[in-house]
């Protein structure tokens, strides 16, 4: 289950974070970033998180955030001269996303090179794929670029917040944490003839994002959000089944074909909206239907195996009598003539051998 938040037209919006400080951290290993990642679970549903804005943090800092985008890091104050890099790694039976940017400086301060490093870890499949730990560090330095060692990255002064805590998970989930000792603001009056309407235009661009707590699936638990999930995936199966037969129908016939076939999306963001059991039965049936296309043909095709037909069935006998004949007589023409032409080298050899007449 994840939080809609209403979208921010602001440029630099603020984000929300862990309340906690986090310490000083000089590296922080995958295992013990997916430890952290895994508490966070338990203690967020019983700790609001607060609007704030990151900027030009500490080597060492590690934050803890929720993120509605996870691929769209907010605004840190730093500029970096390189693009950031994604590596997902497998961590147990789960996934982590590394996302790291290097070659990082504040503009306009003591950095006289680039060497800031920003790494974020998220658990995209088993973990909440919201919450992202973030780590800036120490790394390789390079040389800043002349043209954007005085370039800000924001505006400065930052604007003061003042949009309470809120309730990321749980119970309270959506729920607001005003400061003791002030109330929440009354709704302001709509005009006379005009509908009510919740923020106005200034006010929305002056305040962070806020959480959609009437949005349908927050009033749900986990229980009845995987059953609605496995109800809308069912019900996307007993349609492809009625569609099968027409499609079969219409090939078999030599008709039109029919609409072409929408393949489901594999992104990330169908991890992030529907459970892995659901997921896990889509793709296993999905399988299921390509390979029965592909062997569909070996299965139904013609069964019947027909007899082996002998080697020299493609000959005919009595054509091949013929010509065995007209050898054999051919052979015993060529027999004959060597047995004539040897009888008469004998003759010849004798009346060679026996002595000559002489006349008297």
């Amino acid at each position: 289950m994840s939080f809609q938040q209403q979208p921010h037209p602001h440029p630099d919006p603020p984000c929300l974070r862990f309340p906690e400080n986090l310490g000083l951290h000089a590296s922080v290993s995958i295992e013990a970033a997916a430890n952290m990642l895994l508490r966070a679970l338990q203690m967020s549903q019983n700790v609001p998180y607060m609007w704030t804005f990151i900027d030009k943090p500490a080597e060492g800092q590690l934050f803890l955030l929720y993120l509605q985008n996870p691929t769209q890091f907010p605004n840190d104050g730093i500029r970096y001269q390189d693009q950031e890099t994604r590596l997902v790694i497998p961590v147990g039976n789960k996934e982590m996303e590394i996302s790291e940017t290097k070659y990082g400086f504040v503009p306009n301060s003591q950095d006289t090179t680039a060497w800031r490093v920003r790494r974020r870890y998220r658990l995209h499949r088993g973990g909440h794929p919201q919450l992202v730990l973030v780590h800036y560090a120490r790394g390789p330095a390079i040389q800043i670029i002349p043209s954007l060692l005085s370039s800000p990255v924001r505006q400065y002064p930052l604007r003061q917040i003042t949009e309470p805590s809120v309730y990321i998970m749980g119970e309270k989930m959506g729920q607001k944490v005003y400061p003791s000792g002030s109330a929440p603001p009354p709704p302001p009056q709509a005009p006379m003839g005009m509908p009510p309407h919740p923020m106005g235009v200034n006010q929305q661009s002056m305040n962070p994002p806020v959480i959609n707590v009437n949005s349908p699936g927050m009033a749900m638990n986990p229980q009845a959000m995987l059953a609605q999930q496995n109800s809308a995936m069912e019900a996307l199966e007993r349609r492809r089944e009625r569609e099968r037969p027409r499609e079969r129908g219409s090939s078999m016939s030599g008709g039109r074909p029919g609409p072409p076939r929408l393949d489901d999306d594999d992104s990330a963001d169908e991890t992030e909206t529907i459970s892995a059991r659901t997921l896990a039965i889509t793709r296993y049936r999905r399988n299921h239907e390509l390979m029965e296309e592909v062997f569909k043909q070996a299965a139904f095709g013609n069964m019947k195996r027909l007899a082996p037909q002998a080697p020299y069935s493609i000959f005919d006998k009595s054509e091949l009598e013929v010509k065995v004949n007209k050898l054999q007589e051919e052979v015993d023409a060529l027999k004959a003539k060597r047995k004539a032409h040897l009888g008469s080298e004998s003759v010849i050899a004798a009346n060679a051998s026996s002595p000559m007449e002489t006349a008297p």
